[in-house]
């Protein structure tokens, strides 16, 4: 009878552990931008930038992700003039990044210091969730290294005095 149960236990052990080896690891934010097609243009623009290796770092972070659709709207002269300037570029994307994990649910009505330095206007009103004048339209996309919140407008920041 000992045997038995010995068998069965080390069979659902092997069973388990062979799952856990087949299940895809969770993907970190810069991973999760590459794989996911309305995020391409973020994707190439984290890489031009110099920030992709760094959204597949531990983080935590959070990360309001524009859309291609938000990226088109963004007019020709300024996409242009991000181009051609990876400092402001990174500028730019970083003002996308608040450092540490914030859930929708977990967002608090007013400022948010971003990676970029400036702050993002956050509020929320049960579900729905925007920063600055971009609304939330997926939250809470799980990543290994924080959250990505797919957001419908390209956030810029504010221009120094």
């Amino acid at each position: 009878m000992k045997t038995t149960i010995q068998l069965m236990c080390s069979a659902a052990m092997v069973l388990a552990l062979s799952a856990c080896a087949t299940a895809p690891a969770p993907k970190t934010i810069a991973d999760t931008a590459a794989a996911t097609p309305q995020l391409s243009t973020l994707n190439k623009l984290l890489g031009d930038a110099g920030l992709a290796e760094t959204l597949r770092g531990p983080g935590p972070f959070t990360v309001f992700a524009p859309t291609n659709d938000a990226f088109k709207a963004v007019p020709a002269k300024t996409l242009d003039a991000l181009a051609k300037d990876p400092a402001l570029l990174r500028s730019v994307l970083s003002y996308h990044v608040v450092a540490g994990k914030v859930a929708a649910a977990d967002v608090k009505n007013g400022p948010a210091k971003t990676v970029q330095g400036a702050n993002v206007a956050l509020a929320r009103a049960g579900t729905f969730v925007t920063v600055d004048e971009a609304v939330v339209t997926m939250a809470d996309v799980p990543v290994s290294n924080g959250v990505v919140h797919v957001i419908d407008r390209v956030l810029l920041p504010p221009t120094p005095r």
